[in-house]
Protein backbone atom coordinates (compact mmCIF):
# COMPACT_ATOMS: atom_id res chain seq x y z
CA UNK A 1 0.00 0.00 0.00
CA UNK A 2 1.23 3.52 -0.95
CA UNK A 3 0.04 6.87 0.71
CA UNK A 4 1.21 10.22 0.64
CA UNK A 5 1.48 12.67 3.51
CA UNK A 6 3.68 15.65 5.07
CA UNK A 7 6.95 15.48 6.65
CA UNK A 8 7.37 18.46 6.99
CA UNK A 9 11.01 19.24 5.92
CA UNK A 10 11.59 22.20 3.95
CA UNK A 11 7.70 21.60 2.50
CA UNK A 12 8.73 18.75 1.59
CA UNK A 13 6.48 15.97 1.08
CA UNK A 14 7.10 12.26 0.69
CA UNK A 15 6.19 8.68 -0.27
CA UNK A 16 6.08 6.36 2.36
CA UNK A 17 6.15 2.58 1.36
CA UNK A 18 4.33 -0.07 3.12
CA UNK A 19 4.99 -3.32 2.08
CA UNK A 20 8.39 -2.29 1.20
CA UNK A 21 8.89 -0.35 4.21
CA UNK A 22 11.74 -2.62 5.80
CA UNK A 23 9.98 -3.21 9.10
CA UNK A 24 8.87 0.52 9.40
CA UNK A 25 11.57 2.42 7.77
CA UNK A 26 9.62 5.17 5.61
CA UNK A 27 11.89 6.67 2.73
CA UNK A 28 12.02 9.64 5.38
CA UNK A 29 13.56 7.90 7.36
CA UNK A 30 16.45 6.36 5.42
CA UNK A 31 17.71 10.19 5.75
CA UNK A 32 19.75 11.31 7.91
CA UNK A 33 17.59 13.26 11.07
CA UNK A 34 18.31 16.59 9.60
CA UNK A 35 20.73 18.39 8.03
CA UNK A 36 23.01 18.63 10.87
CA UNK A 37 25.45 15.98 9.37
CA UNK A 38 28.57 17.51 9.27
CA UNK A 39 28.06 18.80 12.54
CA UNK A 40 26.97 15.54 13.99
CA UNK A 41 30.02 13.23 11.94
CA UNK A 42 32.14 15.96 14.75
CA UNK A 43 30.30 14.99 17.74
CA UNK A 44 30.91 11.30 17.09
CA UNK A 45 34.10 8.58 17.24
CA UNK A 46 34.65 6.07 15.18
CA UNK A 47 33.46 3.78 17.35
CA UNK A 48 30.61 1.06 18.19
CA UNK A 49 28.99 -0.53 20.94
CA UNK A 50 27.16 -3.97 21.25
CA UNK A 51 25.17 -4.34 24.31
CA UNK A 52 24.87 -8.18 25.44
CA UNK A 53 22.09 -8.01 27.68
CA UNK A 54 21.86 -11.34 30.08
CA UNK A 55 18.35 -10.94 30.38
CA UNK A 56 17.41 -12.62 33.63
CA UNK A 57 19.60 -11.83 36.18
CA UNK A 58 23.19 -13.79 35.82
CA UNK A 59 25.32 -14.80 38.78
CA UNK A 60 27.91 -13.20 39.62
CA UNK A 61 29.59 -16.49 41.59
CA UNK A 62 29.11 -18.74 38.51
CA UNK A 63 30.29 -16.12 36.03
CA UNK A 64 33.35 -14.23 36.49
CA UNK A 65 33.64 -14.15 40.46
CA UNK A 66 33.57 -18.07 41.88
CA UNK A 67 34.28 -17.88 45.31
CA UNK A 68 35.67 -21.71 45.81
CA UNK A 69 37.19 -20.45 49.17
CA UNK A 70 33.57 -19.86 50.39
CA UNK A 71 31.20 -22.23 52.06
CA UNK A 72 29.74 -24.54 49.93
CA UNK A 73 26.22 -22.55 49.90
CA UNK A 74 28.22 -19.73 48.79
CA UNK A 75 30.62 -20.93 46.28
CA UNK A 76 30.11 -21.36 42.75
CA UNK A 77 28.10 -24.36 41.75
CA UNK A 78 30.52 -24.83 38.49
CA UNK A 79 33.53 -24.75 39.82
CA UNK A 80 36.22 -22.56 38.31
CA UNK A 81 38.82 -22.69 35.57
CA UNK A 82 42.25 -20.30 35.82
CA UNK A 83 41.93 -17.59 33.23
CA UNK A 84 44.62 -16.46 31.12
CA UNK A 85 45.36 -13.46 33.74
CA UNK A 86 47.29 -14.09 37.02
CA UNK A 87 45.44 -15.34 40.07
CA UNK A 88 42.02 -14.61 38.33
CA UNK A 89 39.62 -17.41 37.56
CA UNK A 90 35.80 -17.58 36.22
CA UNK A 91 33.20 -20.03 36.59
CA UNK A 92 33.30 -23.51 35.42
CA UNK A 93 31.67 -23.86 32.18
CA UNK A 94 33.84 -20.33 31.07
CA UNK A 95 37.05 -22.44 29.63
CA UNK A 96 37.18 -20.32 26.23
CA UNK A 97 36.84 -17.24 28.21
CA UNK A 98 39.51 -18.16 30.62
CA UNK A 99 41.93 -18.46 27.82
CA UNK A 100 40.76 -15.16 26.19
CA UNK A 101 41.29 -13.19 29.42
CA UNK A 102 43.70 -10.69 28.36
CA UNK A 103 40.98 -9.41 26.11
CA UNK A 104 38.29 -8.84 28.81
CA UNK A 105 38.17 -6.65 31.69
CA UNK A 106 35.82 -8.02 34.43
CA UNK A 107 34.16 -5.83 36.89
CA UNK A 108 33.47 -7.43 40.29
CA UNK A 109 31.88 -4.60 41.91
CA UNK A 110 29.11 -3.57 40.05
CA UNK A 111 26.15 -3.07 41.17
CA UNK A 112 22.89 -2.71 39.16
CA UNK A 113 20.52 -0.67 42.17
CA UNK A 114 17.55 -2.95 42.73
CA UNK A 115 16.50 -6.61 41.95
CA UNK A 116 13.21 -5.97 39.88
CA UNK A 117 13.35 -8.00 36.90
CA UNK A 118 13.41 -5.47 33.75
CA UNK A 119 15.88 -4.25 31.18
CA UNK A 120 18.29 -1.83 33.29
CA UNK A 121 20.80 -0.36 31.45
CA UNK A 122 19.61 -0.76 28.31
CA UNK A 123 16.31 1.15 29.21
CA UNK A 124 15.96 2.52 32.63
CA UNK A 125 15.77 5.46 35.03
CA UNK A 126 19.90 6.37 34.03
CA UNK A 127 19.04 6.34 30.15
CA UNK A 128 16.35 8.96 30.02
CA UNK A 129 13.96 6.04 29.99
CA UNK A 130 15.13 5.46 26.23
CA UNK A 131 16.88 2.69 24.63
CA UNK A 132 20.92 3.77 24.93
CA UNK A 133 21.16 3.22 21.12
CA UNK A 134 18.25 5.89 20.67
CA UNK A 135 20.81 8.31 22.61
CA UNK A 136 23.35 7.32 20.29
CA UNK A 137 20.73 7.87 17.03
CA UNK A 138 19.69 11.20 18.53
CA UNK A 139 22.93 12.69 17.70
CA UNK A 140 24.49 10.78 14.99
CA UNK A 141 21.07 10.37 13.39
CA UNK A 142 18.61 7.86 12.03
CA UNK A 143 20.71 6.50 9.09
CA UNK A 144 23.97 6.56 7.98
CA UNK A 145 23.57 9.37 5.06
CA UNK A 146 26.08 7.87 2.67
CA UNK A 147 24.80 4.14 2.99
CA UNK A 148 21.42 3.75 4.65
CA UNK A 149 22.78 2.11 7.56
CA UNK A 150 20.65 2.49 10.59
CA UNK A 151 22.98 3.90 13.27
CA UNK A 152 20.28 2.05 16.25
CA UNK A 153 19.75 -2.16 16.14
CA UNK A 154 17.99 -4.74 18.53
CA UNK A 155 18.66 -8.10 17.55
CA UNK A 156 16.72 -10.90 18.94
CA UNK A 157 16.60 -14.66 17.88
CA UNK A 158 13.91 -14.04 15.29
CA UNK A 159 16.54 -11.99 13.39
CA UNK A 160 18.38 -15.21 12.54
CA UNK A 161 16.27 -18.22 12.89
CA UNK A 162 12.70 -17.42 12.24
CA UNK A 163 11.48 -20.79 14.06
CA UNK A 164 12.32 -18.76 17.38
CA UNK A 165 9.82 -17.13 19.71
CA UNK A 166 8.72 -13.33 19.43
CA UNK A 167 10.50 -10.86 22.05
CA UNK A 168 8.54 -11.46 25.56
CA UNK A 169 6.97 -7.60 26.52
CA UNK A 170 6.35 -7.97 29.67
CA UNK A 171 9.86 -6.66 31.34
CA UNK A 172 10.32 -3.81 29.18
CA UNK A 173 10.04 -1.85 25.77
CA UNK A 174 13.26 -2.71 24.26
CA UNK A 175 12.29 0.45 21.24
CA UNK A 176 11.66 3.19 23.96
CA UNK A 177 12.97 6.50 23.43
CA UNK A 178 12.11 8.16 26.15
CA UNK A 179 11.95 11.90 25.55
CA UNK A 180 13.61 11.60 22.16
CA UNK A 181 11.89 11.39 18.81
CA UNK A 182 9.98 8.20 18.23
CA UNK A 183 12.45 7.71 15.28
CA UNK A 184 15.36 6.95 17.37
CA UNK A 185 14.34 3.94 18.38
CA UNK A 186 16.35 0.91 17.09
CA UNK A 187 15.82 -0.89 13.88
CA UNK A 188 14.51 -4.62 14.57
CA UNK A 189 15.07 -7.18 11.86
CA UNK A 190 12.90 -10.12 12.30
CA UNK A 191 10.92 -8.24 14.57
CA UNK A 192 7.92 -8.22 12.46
CA UNK A 193 7.53 -11.54 10.89
CA UNK A 194 7.87 -10.29 7.54
CA UNK A 195 11.19 -7.57 8.07
CA UNK A 196 13.16 -10.60 7.05
CA UNK A 197 11.57 -11.77 3.96
CA UNK A 198 11.81 -8.04 3.03
CA UNK A 199 15.75 -7.62 4.45
CA UNK A 200 16.29 -11.18 2.17
CA UNK A 201 14.37 -9.57 -1.01
CA UNK A 202 12.19 -12.61 -1.23
CA UNK A 203 10.11 -9.87 -3.64
CA UNK A 204 10.94 -9.73 -7.28
CA UNK A 205 13.42 -7.66 -8.74
CA UNK A 206 10.76 -6.52 -11.66
CA UNK A 207 7.97 -5.68 -9.00
CA UNK A 208 10.83 -3.64 -7.30
CA UNK A 209 10.71 -1.31 -10.54
CA UNK A 210 7.49 -1.52 -11.81
CA UNK A 211 6.80 -0.03 -7.79
CA UNK A 212 9.61 2.83 -8.91
CA UNK A 213 8.15 3.74 -11.78
CA UNK A 214 4.20 3.51 -9.88
CA UNK A 215 6.13 6.33 -7.65
CA UNK A 216 7.86 8.06 -10.46
CA UNK A 217 4.00 8.19 -12.03
CA UNK A 218 2.14 9.51 -8.73
CA UNK A 219 4.81 12.39 -8.25
CA UNK A 220 4.48 13.54 -12.51
CA UNK A 221 0.67 13.54 -10.83
CA UNK A 222 1.58 15.62 -7.98
CA UNK A 223 0.77 19.30 -8.26
CA UNK A 224 1.23 20.67 -5.11
CA UNK A 225 5.42 20.44 -5.45
CA UNK A 226 7.28 22.90 -7.00
CA UNK A 227 10.82 22.16 -8.74
CA UNK A 228 13.09 22.13 -5.67
CA UNK A 229 10.52 19.82 -3.59
CA UNK A 230 10.40 17.28 -6.74
CA UNK A 231 14.32 17.22 -6.78
CA UNK A 232 14.58 16.60 -3.11
CA UNK A 233 11.32 13.56 -3.44
CA UNK A 234 13.31 12.35 -6.31
CA UNK A 235 16.70 11.95 -4.51
CA UNK A 236 14.82 10.57 -1.41
CA UNK A 237 13.34 8.26 -3.83
CA UNK A 238 16.43 6.62 -5.21
CA UNK A 239 18.10 6.69 -1.88
CA UNK A 240 15.11 4.34 -0.41
CA UNK A 241 15.52 1.78 -3.44
CA UNK A 242 19.32 1.65 -3.32
CA UNK A 243 19.22 0.82 0.19
CA UNK A 244 16.84 -2.13 -0.59
CA UNK A 245 18.44 -3.29 -3.22
CA UNK A 246 22.25 -2.55 -1.73
CA UNK A 247 24.63 -3.16 1.33
CA UNK A 248 21.94 -2.67 4.35
CA UNK A 249 19.73 -5.77 3.18
CA UNK A 250 23.41 -7.67 2.50
CA UNK A 251 24.21 -6.83 6.06
CA UNK A 252 21.43 -8.19 7.69
CA UNK A 253 21.89 -11.86 5.83
CA UNK A 254 24.41 -14.71 7.35
CA UNK A 255 24.49 -16.00 3.69
CA UNK A 256 26.96 -13.46 2.96
CA UNK A 257 29.84 -14.83 5.50
CA UNK A 258 32.07 -17.53 5.13
CA UNK A 259 30.80 -20.69 6.12
CA UNK A 260 33.24 -21.08 8.55
CA UNK A 261 32.66 -18.18 10.61
CA UNK A 262 29.55 -19.32 10.63
CA UNK A 263 30.14 -22.35 12.12
CA UNK A 264 32.51 -20.84 14.23
CA UNK A 265 29.87 -18.71 16.13
CA UNK A 266 27.30 -21.37 15.99
CA UNK A 267 26.21 -22.10 19.48
CA UNK A 268 23.31 -24.59 18.60
CA UNK A 269 25.74 -28.01 18.73
CA UNK A 270 26.48 -27.28 22.34
CA UNK A 271 23.14 -27.40 24.01
CA UNK A 272 20.49 -29.93 21.72
CA UNK A 273 16.82 -29.32 22.81
CA UNK A 274 16.36 -33.28 23.60
CA UNK A 275 19.02 -32.80 26.34
CA UNK A 276 17.42 -29.49 28.20
CA UNK A 277 14.74 -31.05 30.63
CA UNK A 278 11.53 -30.14 29.32
CA UNK A 279 9.94 -29.88 33.28
CA UNK A 280 11.25 -25.95 32.97
CA UNK A 281 8.69 -23.02 31.72
CA UNK A 282 11.30 -21.54 30.00
CA UNK A 283 12.55 -24.85 27.84
CA UNK A 284 11.94 -22.95 24.83
CA UNK A 285 13.56 -20.16 26.29
CA UNK A 286 16.83 -22.47 26.71
CA UNK A 287 16.07 -23.68 23.42
CA UNK A 288 15.77 -20.52 21.86
CA UNK A 289 18.95 -19.22 23.59
CA UNK A 290 21.25 -21.88 22.05
CA UNK A 291 19.78 -21.59 18.35
CA UNK A 292 20.54 -18.01 18.27
CA UNK A 293 23.11 -16.39 20.67
CA UNK A 294 26.23 -17.02 18.53
CA UNK A 295 24.16 -15.84 15.12
CA UNK A 296 23.29 -13.02 16.90
CA UNK A 297 26.99 -11.51 17.88
CA UNK A 298 27.56 -12.49 14.58
CA UNK A 299 25.16 -10.41 13.03
CA UNK A 300 25.74 -7.46 15.40
CA UNK A 301 29.77 -7.11 13.91
CA UNK A 302 28.58 -7.19 10.33
CA UNK A 303 26.65 -4.10 11.26
CA UNK A 304 28.95 -2.40 13.25
CA UNK A 305 31.35 -3.18 10.84
CA UNK A 306 29.25 -1.50 7.83
CA UNK A 307 28.53 1.94 10.52
CA UNK A 308 25.85 1.09 12.95
CA UNK A 309 26.48 2.81 16.14
CA UNK A 310 25.10 1.06 18.77
CA UNK A 311 23.32 -2.68 19.18
CA UNK A 312 21.20 -4.30 21.58
CA UNK A 313 21.83 -8.39 21.70
CA UNK A 314 19.55 -10.23 23.67
CA UNK A 315 17.96 -13.63 23.78
CA UNK A 316 14.21 -13.92 26.02
CA UNK A 317 14.27 -14.44 29.78
CA UNK A 318 16.72 -17.03 29.83
CA UNK A 319 19.03 -15.72 33.37
CA UNK A 320 16.59 -16.55 36.10
CA UNK A 321 18.43 -18.84 38.29
CA UNK A 322 15.38 -19.65 41.06
CA UNK A 323 15.25 -23.68 40.53
CA UNK A 324 11.42 -23.38 40.25
CA UNK A 325 9.21 -24.30 37.91
CA UNK A 326 10.23 -22.13 35.14
CA UNK A 327 13.98 -22.18 35.77
CA UNK A 328 16.65 -24.61 36.35
CA UNK A 329 18.78 -24.34 39.34
CA UNK A 330 22.22 -22.55 38.85
CA UNK A 331 24.45 -25.85 37.59
CA UNK A 332 21.62 -26.95 35.12
CA UNK A 333 21.07 -23.61 34.04
CA UNK A 334 25.09 -22.27 33.43
CA UNK A 335 24.96 -25.96 31.07
CA UNK A 336 22.44 -24.07 29.36
CA UNK A 337 23.37 -20.91 29.37
CA UNK A 338 27.24 -20.73 30.22
CA UNK A 339 28.22 -23.02 27.41
CA UNK A 340 26.69 -21.03 24.47
CA UNK A 341 27.85 -17.40 26.34
CA UNK A 342 31.27 -18.97 26.33
CA UNK A 343 31.32 -19.42 23.13
CA UNK A 344 29.83 -17.15 21.27
CA UNK A 345 31.79 -14.53 22.96
CA UNK A 346 34.89 -15.96 22.69
CA UNK A 347 34.23 -16.08 18.77
CA UNK A 348 33.33 -12.70 18.33
CA UNK A 349 36.46 -11.72 20.03
CA UNK A 350 38.96 -13.71 17.87
CA UNK A 351 36.66 -12.98 15.01
CA UNK A 352 37.02 -8.90 16.03
CA UNK A 353 40.52 -9.47 16.53
CA UNK A 354 41.23 -10.73 13.11
CA UNK A 355 39.25 -8.34 11.35
CA UNK A 356 41.09 -5.07 13.23
CA UNK A 357 37.89 -4.28 14.83
CA UNK A 358 38.94 -4.91 18.38
CA UNK A 359 39.81 -1.19 18.97
CA UNK A 360 36.74 -0.04 17.32
CA UNK A 361 33.93 -2.10 18.94
CA UNK A 362 33.39 -2.29 22.57
CA UNK A 363 31.21 -5.25 23.85
CA UNK A 364 29.60 -4.96 26.77
CA UNK A 365 28.07 -7.95 28.78
CA UNK A 366 25.74 -7.90 31.91
CA UNK A 367 22.06 -8.44 33.18
CA UNK A 368 19.48 -6.56 35.23
CA UNK A 369 20.45 -7.76 38.39
CA UNK A 370 22.76 -10.63 40.07
CA UNK A 371 21.88 -13.20 42.10
CA UNK A 372 21.76 -14.45 45.77
CA UNK A 373 25.20 -15.26 47.38
CA UNK A 374 23.43 -18.54 49.02
CA UNK A 375 22.24 -20.96 46.98
CA UNK A 376 18.46 -21.91 47.78
CA UNK A 377 17.56 -25.07 49.14
CA UNK A 378 16.42 -26.16 45.64
CA UNK A 379 19.87 -25.46 44.16
CA UNK A 380 18.81 -22.00 42.70
CA UNK A 381 20.20 -18.61 43.26
CA UNK A 382 17.45 -15.89 43.55
CA UNK A 383 17.15 -12.17 42.75
CA UNK A 384 20.04 -9.68 44.40
CA UNK A 385 19.99 -6.17 43.91
CA UNK A 386 23.43 -5.51 45.38
CA UNK A 387 26.26 -7.01 43.16
CA UNK A 388 25.94 -8.10 39.46
CA UNK A 389 28.35 -9.38 36.67
CA UNK A 390 29.73 -6.70 34.28
CA UNK A 391 31.75 -7.85 31.34
CA UNK A 392 33.98 -5.38 28.47
CA UNK A 393 35.93 -6.19 25.78
CA UNK A 394 37.57 -4.02 23.63
CA UNK A 395 36.56 -0.37 22.45
CA UNK A 396 40.52 1.05 22.66
CA UNK A 397 39.75 0.68 26.82
CA UNK A 398 42.02 -1.26 29.03
CA UNK A 399 41.65 -5.07 29.16
CA UNK A 400 43.32 -8.07 30.90
CA UNK A 401 42.32 -6.91 34.14
CA UNK A 402 39.86 -6.82 36.89
CA UNK A 403 38.02 -4.01 38.55
CA UNK A 404 36.72 -3.74 41.94
CA UNK A 405 36.25 -6.65 44.33
CA UNK A 406 33.57 -8.47 46.10
CA UNK A 407 33.52 -9.47 49.68
CA UNK A 408 34.48 -13.21 50.78
CA UNK A 409 30.52 -13.91 50.46
CA UNK A 410 29.93 -12.01 46.37
CA UNK A 411 27.18 -9.88 47.89
CA UNK A 412 28.69 -6.56 47.93
CA UNK A 413 31.35 -4.67 47.06
CA UNK A 414 34.20 -4.16 49.50
CA UNK A 415 35.75 -1.74 46.84
CA UNK A 416 34.19 1.60 45.14
CA UNK A 417 30.80 0.19 43.97
CA UNK A 418 30.53 0.96 39.50
CA UNK A 419 26.88 1.78 38.94
CA UNK A 420 24.81 1.97 36.09
CA UNK A 421 25.64 5.78 35.93
CA UNK A 422 29.43 4.85 35.36
CA UNK A 423 28.52 2.18 32.77
CA UNK A 424 26.28 4.89 30.49
CA UNK A 425 29.26 7.42 31.42
CA UNK A 426 32.01 4.43 29.75
CA UNK A 427 29.50 4.24 26.87
CA UNK A 428 28.98 8.05 26.23
CA UNK A 429 32.71 8.92 26.26
CA UNK A 430 33.19 5.33 24.11
CA UNK A 431 30.62 6.76 21.54
CA UNK A 432 31.21 10.62 21.40
CA UNK A 433 34.03 13.07 21.59
CA UNK A 434 32.21 14.25 25.07
CA UNK A 435 34.43 17.75 25.09
CA UNK A 436 32.28 18.80 21.90
CA UNK A 437 29.36 17.55 23.04
CA UNK A 438 28.96 19.42 26.36
CA UNK A 439 28.89 22.53 23.83
CA UNK A 440 25.73 21.75 21.76
CA UNK A 441 23.09 24.41 23.11
CA UNK A 442 20.62 22.04 21.35
CA UNK A 443 20.73 18.54 23.67
CA UNK A 444 18.15 18.44 26.51
CA UNK A 445 20.07 19.13 29.73
CA UNK A 446 19.20 15.53 30.77
CA UNK A 447 21.04 14.35 27.74
CA UNK A 448 24.26 16.38 28.70
CA UNK A 449 24.28 15.05 32.17
CA UNK A 450 24.94 11.34 31.17
CA UNK A 451 28.41 12.18 29.98
CA UNK A 452 28.82 14.00 32.98
CA UNK A 453 29.12 10.92 35.38
CA UNK A 454 32.26 9.37 36.10
CA UNK A 455 33.11 6.31 33.51
CA UNK A 456 33.89 3.06 34.96
CA UNK A 457 37.48 3.79 37.07
CA UNK A 458 40.66 2.15 35.38
CA UNK A 459 39.50 1.35 32.27
CA UNK A 460 40.89 5.05 30.26
CA UNK A 461 44.12 6.19 30.09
Amino acid sequence: MLTVGDARFGRRQFLRIGSLGLGGLSLASLLPADTRGADAQRLLTDKAVILLFMHGGPSQIETFDPKMQAAAEVRSATGEVATKTPGITFGGTFAKLARASDKLTIVRSFVPGDANHDIKPVVGRDTLQANLGSIYAHVAGFNRPATGMPTNAALFPRAVDPSTQAPNPNFGNFAATGPLSAACAPFVPGGGGALQQDMKLKLPLTLLEDRRSLLRRLDQASVSLDAAANAGLDSQQDKAFRVILGGVADAFDLAREHPKVVARYDTAPLVRPENISKKWHNYNNYVDNAKALGKLLLLARRLCERGCGFVTVTTNFVWDMHADQNNAGVAEGMRYMGLPFDHAVSAFLEDVEARGLSEKILLICCGEMGRTPKINKNGGRDHWANLAPLLLAGGGLKMGRVIGQSNRQGAEPSSQPVTIKNLVATVMHTLFDVGSLRVQRSLPRDFVSLIDWQPIPGLHG
